[in-house]
């Protein structure tokens, strides 16, 4: 992915100068604050100049953590952006239900406007909605000579003239209607073939929908299922001990603010002591089936970063600004969580391969960070499995 800067402007003055742009405000007044700023900053500063509706400003900080961990790096870049696809197939814009773009397109656009405008087209192929949406920010909004516009293949519309249309529909329906004349008088002539034609004929239909219903079959099997699903909390381990009866395992308790501790049996005994474990903030899956792990009952999954060889394995941190028991979500990921996973249809199976850590010990699932209300959830090993 190639970089741009035909402006002259540095990252945080061209974010600047879109926000403005967008809430009719002038850039000049922001722009000699604006290099050295993280976006966080840029964007409050900009705001409070603005007297525009304001977007969920939760949901915008959620974006805004996107765009200030956006990868640089081509590979790693590549794959958050194919995250980015996924998220929005079925939307138009990455915040609110309609077709305005909000503050948070403006910056991710900017974020990722860079990376995308030196896309070879067999990349950009491969992203279709990033790119449909990157083209509907750039034709909605007046950026002037901020951004090169991205240029796609799009395919031409040529419509059919209303003559030729009305002659082949009548050559098709008189096509049809002699078939169908032929049809009867052979079967009226030779009634018994008429019948083993239709007979051939219904066997056919038969093993077509049988083929159709064993297709969809193994389509809603192997169908990608969605990280939604899973019901990710913030977790905080009052106590740690060893397992009674295995040396892998530890069991603890963990606090999820509900009046109840939560126990949870975990195979990180070659990893951690109870002691280090204890009064750490964790990561886990509460929706899992609650089930006995040698004879000790479990009721969660805690969340661990490993590197390749597993030789280092460690529970992902949530930030200190998390508070316990919230949910870990993700950025253009709609959904809600079941409340039990269903173990037959191996949901959890499908989702952790797209889990893991970015080059910067980020956890994300296909590059979207593990977002708190204190930031993204991360860990020491970067570029690691989550399960």
């Amino acid at each position: 992915m190639a970089a741009n800067g035909s402006t002259g402007l540095s990252k945080e003055q061209k974010i600047v100068s879109a926000l403005c742009k967008h809430l009719s405000l002038d850039p000049k007044i922001f722009l000699g604050d604006a290099v050295g700023n993280d976006i966080k900053s840029l964007y409050s500063n900009v705001l409070k100049s603005s007297e525009a509706p304001l977007d969920d400003n939760d949901e915008v900080m959620k974006w805004i953590t996107f765009a200030e961990s956006f990868p640089l790096d081509s590979n790693s870049c590549f794959g958050v952006v194919n995250g980015l696809n996924d998220g929005l197939a079925q939307k138009s814009v990455l915040l609110g239900n309609g077709l305005k773009p909000s503050a948070a397109d403006i910056i991710v656009f900017s974020v990722l406007h860079p990376s995308l405008i030196g896309l070879p087209n067999e990349d950009k192929e491969k992203l279709p909605h990033v790119m449909r949406w990157m083209d509907y920010i750039q034709s909605k909004e007046d950026f002037g000579e901020l951004f090169e516009k991205i240029l796609l293949k799009k395919a031409k519309f040529e419509p059919q003239l209303e003559g030729a249309k009305i002659t082949a529909d009548s050559d098709v329906k008189k096509k049809s209607q002699n078939t169908k004349n032929a049809d009867k008088s052979e079967a009226n002539l030779n009634p018994k073939k008429g019948d083993a034609e239709k007979k051939v004929t219904g066997d056919k239909e038969s093993t077509q929908e049988k083929k159709k219903a064993s297709i969809t079959e193994v389509v809603e099997k192997d169908k990608e299922v969605s990280v939604s699903l899973l019901n990710i909390q913030v977790g905080l381990i009052r106590k740690a001990w060893k397992h009674p009866s295995a040396d892998s395992l530890l069991v603890e308790e963990i606090d999820i603010g509900d009046a109840k501790l939560r126990q949870v049996v975990s195979g990180l005994a070659k990893y951690c002591s109870p002691d280090e474990l204890t009064n750490r903030r964790i990561v886990l899956i509460t929706n899992v089936k609650p089930g006995k792990l040698r004879d000790v009952m479990s009721e969660g999954l805690v969340l661990c970063a490993s590197n390749e060889d597993h030789t280092i394995v460690e529970p992902l941190l949530p930030p200190e600004g998390a508070k316990v028991g919230e949910r870990v979500l993700f950025a253009g990921v709609d959904g809600k969580p079941e409340d039990v996973l269903n173990p037959k249809k191996k949901q959890l199976e499908k989702i952790t391969p797209n889990l893991f850590t970015d080059d910067k010990g980020v956890a994300t699932f296909k590059g979207i960070p593990f977002m708190t209300s204190g930031g993204p959830c991360t860990s020491s090993i970067p570029k690691a499995t989550i399960k």
